[in-house]
């Protein structure tokens, strides 16, 4: 019976990251490929550390094996977090898969373009100064 569990989860954890490994290669651009290596790639290292915890039948290893758990899910949502802001800075993503880009309002609003609502300074505007020159 151990066996079948144990099988049951190797298959489970092989086809999460068979399916993360395809979505790496299949999905059009930088933001879905983000999220096909970090979703199912989680879910599949947790079901082969089930099922070694399972086959090795010992609570000693249950720490061990949950702290590799914990620290994927701290680093992989992190790493996509950092790849996806590059990416984004950088312009390597498809816009026009996009729904709706909460970012572009911000991120223009940030750097003063002149071209976007809302942004800081408008380009006939002359620039400020603080320093007292009289």
């Amino acid at each position: 019976m151990v066996d079948v569990v144990v099988s049951v989860l190797l298959i489970g954890g092989a086809l999460m990251s068979l399916a993360a490994g395809i979505g790496l290669v299949r999905f059009p651009d930088l933001l879905s490929r983000m999220h096909a290596a970090t979703k199912p790639q989680v879910l599949g290292l947790l079901l082969f550390l089930l099922a070694l915890a399972v086959d090795s039948r010992s609570w000693a290893l249950v720490p061990l094996l949950v702290l590799c758990w914990v620290f994927q899910l701290l680093t992989s949502p992190v790493s996509a977090h950092m790849v996806g802001r590059a990416g984004y800075r950088t312009r390597h993503l498809r816009r026009d898969l996009l729904t709706l880009d909460e970012l572009d309002d911000v991120v223009a609003h940030a750097a003063g373009d002149p071209a976007h609502p809302g942004s800081r300074r408008s380009p006939d505007a002359p620039v400020e100064r603080d320093d007292d020159a009289s």
